[in-house]
Order: structure tokens, then sequence, then C-alpha cells
């Protein structure tokens, strides 16, 4: 069984910076392409960034754009999200997943193609 366990969360002001990580057990970490998504409170669940298997293709909602990074690690099983200038709307509580049947440099937006989720962290910004 494929466990993800989310971290770095926490309260922060506007203008202020955390990072996540996901750390993902097993082997084959650097066979899954890897997502972040989030869900506010009384809304569904959002796409936010992705990562291919190898690193090297990257998309995000354009919302983050410019603002987050997405990067990862295949020898640490490990997936980060850098989070500058955060705003308000960007409270929500941060899920990381991981899609076993990506191919290649495939990434997907859409949540129903991840296989496994972590069980999140709050992110809540302040004004």
């Amino acid at each position: 069984q494929v466990q993800l366990v989310e971290s770095g969360g926490g309260l922060v002001q506007a203008g202020d910076s955390l990072d996540l990580s996901c750390a993902v057990s097993g082997r084959t970490f650097s066979t899954y392409a890897m997502g972040w998504f989030r869900q506010a409170p009384g809304k569904e669940r959002e796409f936010v960034a992705a990562i291919s298997r190898s690193g090297g293709r990257t998309y995000y909602v354009d919302s983050v754009l410019g603002r987050f990074t997405i990067s990862r690690d295949n020898a640490k099983n490990t997936v980060y999200l850098q989070m500058n200038s955060l705003k308000p709307e960007d409270t929500a509580v941060y899920y990381c997943a991981a899609d076993r049947r990506s191919i290649l440099a495939a990434i997907t937006t859409t949540s129903e193609e991840y296989d496994y989720w972590g069980q999140g962290t709050q992110v809540t910004v302040s004004s």
C-alpha cells in the first residue's frame, strides 16, 4: 500500500511563503507523476500543480503561476510545493496525489486520474 504524507502547512500572513512536502512510501515513486490539489471550505477540490515522473515537465493552475513551484527528489521519494506571495484565497487543505499510470512526461490535472492521496495539510493565509 502506497502512503503519502504531507507536511509543512501552517498559519501565515499574506505575502509570506510556505514550503510543503509530501513523502511517498515504496520503491516506485519515480514512476508516478505527482500532483498537488487544494480544497477550501465550501468549495470543490481544485488542481494546483503537477510534475512529471522525471521532474522535467510541470504545470500550474493560472491562479498560482509565478508564485508556486512544484519540484521532486526521486532519491528521497518526496515532492515539494514552494509557495510564495501567499494570498488569503490560497487558504485551503492541500493534498498531494500520485498517478501510477502516467507515461513518460505525461501529467494530468484531473483528480480522478490520481490513484493515491495524502491526508492533507492545512494552509491558512491571513490578510
